[in-house]
Order: structure tokens, then sequence, then C-alpha cells
């Protein structure tokens, strides 16, 4: 069973469009984490804890940032949380990305969608530190929803995507793939259809995939977030996942 702890929130901010960065502190927290892994939140007034993806850690200061979209009751009472405030969390949850399935050399695709991104930005940070080339691919709604933009700048090859066009390319991350040329694998997070798209168009090369869900407990116990296999079987997100081989689960 995953550890409970008592998050210290320090900071709260509106990033982009109805979407907040929550800065938290917890020492060990912040020592224990992977990319890709979740927090699964409790949210005062409400009984389901909320699966939020870890952007940052810091382990020399202790500390641990989230980012959310608000999109319902839940995330808008998160939102309203207040520096000096605590939040009962449950984690780091799940399977993140491996560092060490990327070797030194390697050009290597990132592709986020939306409150996606957020998970890659903390992968392409630890991959930044060793000696590899880094592409990255972020698509938003419209401009009012790019963040991050600067901060992947500074570490990757940088593409974002609208799409309405109202910044950068428009259409989808799928359509920037042709500018990117070759790749030794890529590593994609982001809403389904976009996963979806995202395998299909790079059926023939080597990746893996973060997936967004709705959970019940978290701890793959309440069975809400299964997903098939291409063996048949399946997986659950919150336990198994949320990092997958590409090749390995039906989208």
């Amino acid at each position: 069973m995953k550890k409970k702890y008592e998050m210290k929130v320090l900071s709260v901010e509106f990033i982009a469009k109805e979407t907040i960065e929550m800065e938290l502190y917890q020492p060990e927290v912040s020592k224990q984490t992977v990319p890709g892994q979740f927090l699964h939140l409790l949210v005062s007034g409400f009984t389901l804890r909320r699966p939020i993806s870890i952007a940052k850690v810091d382990p020399q200061a202790g500390t641990v940032t989230i980012l959310f979209k608000i999109v319902g009751d839940g995330t808008k009472a998160l939102a309203a949380y207040q520096p000096g405030m605590t939040i009962n969390v449950l984690g780091p949850n799940g399977n993140g990305f491996s560092i060490d399935d990327v070797k030194d050399g390697e050009r290597v695709l990132l592709v986020g969608g939306g409150i996606g991104v957020p998970p890659i930005y903390h992968f392409a940070k630890r991959l930044s530190e060793k000696n590899v080339d880094l592409i990255a691919v972020l698509g938003f709604q419209s401009k009012d929803y790019v963040f991050y933009e600067e901060a992947f700048k500074e570490i990757a090859e940088t593409y974002v995507v609208t799409n309405d066009g109202s910044y950068g390319y428009q259409g989808f991350v799928t359509h920037v793939f042709p500018e990117v040329g070759a790749f030794d694998q890529y590593f994609s997070c982001g809403p389904l259809p976009m996963l979806r798209a995202v395998t299909t168009e790079l059926k023939d090369s080597k990746g893996k995939v973060s997936l967004e869900e709705r959970m019940g407990c978290g701890v793959g116990a309440c069975m809400a977030c299964v997903l098939p296999t291409v063996d048949n079987s399946y997986k659950k997100i919150c336990s198994d996942g949320p990092v997958f081989s590409a090749q390995e689960v039906i989208l």
C-alpha cells in the first residue's frame, strides 16, 4: 500500500487559461518520485481522490510541482487552496518513464498534449542530464492554453502546435512530425485521441505512452481504469501504468 502524506502548499499560480501550477513541500516524496508518476490528492469536501501528474521535483528543496486544469468542481476546489494549507496525498503512484531506456547519443522525440505536457517536461529535465538530443512537440487548444514553452526551449528543440492556429503551428501534434526528422524512440503523454493518432503515425517506431485517466482508488484495487492489451489481457492504468509500451496496449 502506498504511503499517505500531508503535503504543504507553498504556491498556487495560474500559468495559462484554466491551468494551475502548484508547488508542494514534502521531502520524502520529492526524493522518491520518477518522471511519469502521479499524486493522488484528497480534496477537502470530495470523496474520491484526484490523480495529478508531477511536473517538477527538487529533492534538495524538498518540493514537488504539479499542474492541473480546472475541469470540474474538484479541480476548482483544489485551485482555491492557499499557501500554508496542507493536502492529503497518496503516492507517488504508478510506473513512470525509465531514464535507463534512453542511451547516450540517442535522438528522442517527446510529445505532450495539454495537461499531458507536465510529465513529459519532468522526463525531459531528467533526460537533459544525459548526452541525448531532445525534440519536443507540444499541443494545446489555443494560444491562451500554452505553457512551459520557454522551459522546454532551454533543453530541447521545441515545436508548439495549437488546434486553431492562434500560436505556433496549426493542427495536431502529428502534423509537425515531418519537420522533426529521424529519431531513435519517442515518449508521449496526452488525451487518448492524441495518443491514438501519435501511435498510429509512429507505428513503426519504438515508443512509450503515458495515459491520462479518471481513477477510483489509484492503487490497482478497484479495476476502474483498465486498458486492453495486444495479448488479450488487461492492464490497470493506475498501478501497471500510466506508462506503457506503445506496442503493448490497445488505445
